[in-house]
């Protein structure tokens, strides 16, 4: 590896780096949230005749029918295939205006071949048996079909009932009656179930005694921003909800497409949430090392949650994503910013003390690590997850030695943890993430993340689990030198750095691959000067995504672990 090489990747990595402290990235522009954000602004435009909003969703239009894919549907980002779920948003969204009858034609080609023929039933179908039981997704995407008049005109049948009559349960109970709803869901649920309640009256007497009692839920639990997680699709699937009662001057509405205003690109899109910068900059401290500065220990330290989260109810002690006031607290961001802040701030053992216990907190009967809640693990939110499982491990052991009054919890947690993981892994010695996928892997699944994540805490897993690793891994290099997501998938920048820096922990037996992975990474960058990024976030409810930092992140701690393994 030549030092032009590991100097070049540093300087782009800190090009990003803001005056706040924050290492900033970009996410890729969705089609998937430009469709939906392009139909909550029809809405209101027809409602309102709101010009800005007009212009807004014909610019959305617009951009969609650009970034058609040749085989006629859209996929989540401008490099992915076309699936069910943005195909049938974009053509719904297409349908408030006046699109080319080509384009048109094209996505109903595409919908007919996935779904056999384009009758309501058959789409209806089709898109919930991408999601399964858990309707969070596949039930507003239907609503979104039934308010563009894209499921005929008993399209709300088809649209799933939602027990929006819960949110006004107290949030206590949800744990005692084991329901299946967590408070991250509750904004659809209301929302999207009230306007399914709204034109197409249940039976539940509940749902009327209940209506003006969860919309001052809803308003109560919406960020001061406006968006809902910070993410567009939940932001519109919500305001296009009581747009299409007839709510436009309702306070959620109007906060909704304030936000939607603001996260706006310049080319009429919008990304999938709007920043990572809590996740990118600790992901960027602990592959810089101190090299970061006094700015991003005092930023970082200020985005941890210091009392119970208004939203969530989560406990004191967390980190999110995002600084901005859309974002929850999880395990992922936590353990990072623990990590980075025991390089930046040694001397932050109060902050570490209330996030090391904030995770402990989090973790599962089967002794994982979940994201956002400890659960039943019937849902994406408090399923355990390997690679998050592992980064708990990690973040707790750096600290142990700071806060001795928790040592024995994190021995006995990380006891349990190891186990977990032993438990976890393939046959083949893999560990799958729940939130990282490749859109090449048969199974959309990223195991060379989850594999290389869990590898960097090496030091505790037991040989066997280990060794059965690191053999998977190896066996998934090309000859060229490059890493995919498993063996035989084409090699990306991101995970060829993952694989190279879980190697470089045991670097002695494997010199010569690493050798080889460096070389294909320098090749791949320029020698550290372009790093074209590639989708291999998948979002909750399978949204794929990409972030410019990430090639970057990930080739310097790779660079970074290969100077100095341990």
């Amino acid at each position: 590896m030549s030092d032009v090489f590991r100097n070049n990747a540093r300087a782009s990595l800190l090009a990003h780096l803001t005056e706040r402290g924050s290492f900033a990235g970009e996410l890729s522009a969705s089609a998937l949230s430009t469709a939906t954000a392009s139909v909550a602004f029809a809405l209101s435009a027809n409602a309102t005749e709101n010009t800005t909003h007009a212009r807004l969703a014909e610019r959305a239009r617009t951009w969609l029918a650009a970034h058609q894919n040749d085989d006629g549907g859209w996929g989540d980002t401008m490099d992915s295939p076309s699936n069910i779920s943005t195909t049938t948003l974009c053509w719904s969204a297409l349908g408030f205006g006046d699109a080319d009858g080509d384009v048109i034609h094209r996505a109903e080609a595409w919908l007919t071949a996935a779904c056999g023929d384009l009758s309501p039933t058959s789409l209806a179908r089709t898109i919930r048996a991408r999601y399964g039981k858990d309707h969070t997704f596949s039930t507003p995407i239907l609503l979104t079909c039934a308010i563009g008049g894209r499921l005929g005109d008993d399209g709300w049948g088809l649209v799933p009932a939602l027990p929006f009559e819960l949110a006004a349960t107290p949030h206590a109970w949800f744990k005692a009656l084991n329901m299946r709803v967590v408070s991250y869901a509750l904004p659809a649920l209301i929302a999207v179930g009230q306007a399914r309640h709204f034109h197409r009256p249940s039976w539940n007497p509940l749902r009327a005694l209940t209506r003006k009692r969860t919309l001052r839920i809803l308003e109560r639990i919406q960020p001061s921003s406006g968006g809902f997680l910070e993410a567009a699709p939940l932001t519109s699937f919500v305001s296009m909800s009581l747009l299409s009662m007839g709510m436009h001057d309702h306070t959620v509405v109007k906060r909704g497409l304030g936000f939607l205003v603001d996260t706006a690109r310049d080319d009429g899109s919008w990304p999938i949430d709007t920043n990572l910068d809590v996740w990118t900059t600790t992901l960027a401290v602990n592959a810089l090392g101190e090299s970061a500065g006094d700015a991003t220990r005092k930023w970082l330290g200020e985005q941890q949650y210091r009392a119970i989260h208004p939203y969530t109810h989560a406990a004191p002690g967390g980190w999110a994503w995002t600084d901005l006031p859309g974002g929850v607290p999880d395990a992922d961001d936590t353990a990072g910013a623990l990590l980075a802040l025991r390089k930046l701030d040694p001397d932050a053992g109060d902050a570490a003390s209330c996030g090391i216990t904030w995770l402990l907190g989090l973790q599962n009967r089967d002794g994982g690590i979940p994201t956002f809640c400890r659960g039943w693990g019937k849902l994406p939110f408090d399923q355990s997850c390997p690679d998050i499982t592992a980064h708990a491990i990690r973040a707790w052991r750096a600290w142990s030695d700071e806060v001795p009054d928790l040592r024995r919890r994190i021995d006995n947690a990380t006891k349990r943890a190891v186990r977990y993981l032993e438990k976890s892994q393939r046959g083949d010695g893999a560990w799958v993430p729940l939130w990282f996928g490749n859109q090449a892997e048969p199974n959309e699944e990223n195991p060379l993340y989850g594999t290389t994540r869990v590898l960097l805490a090496h030091d505790i897993l037991p040989a066997h689990v280990r060794d059965r690793a690191t053999s998977w891994l190896v066996n998934a290099q090309h000859d060229d030198g490059g890493f995919g997501a498993a063996p035989g998938v084409s090699p990306t920048i991101e995970e060829t750095a993952l694989a190279t820096e879980a190697l470089s922990m045991q670097a002695e037996p494997f010199a010569a691959r690493i050798e080889r992975a460096t070389a294909w990474l320098a090749a791949a960058t320029a020698d550290g000067t372009r790093f074209p990024a590639s989708p291999i976030g998948l979002y909750f409810a399978k949204l794929w995504y990409s972030e410019r930092l990430y090639p970057i992140i990930f080739t310097v701690s790779a660079l970074e672990r290969v100077q100095c393994p341990t």
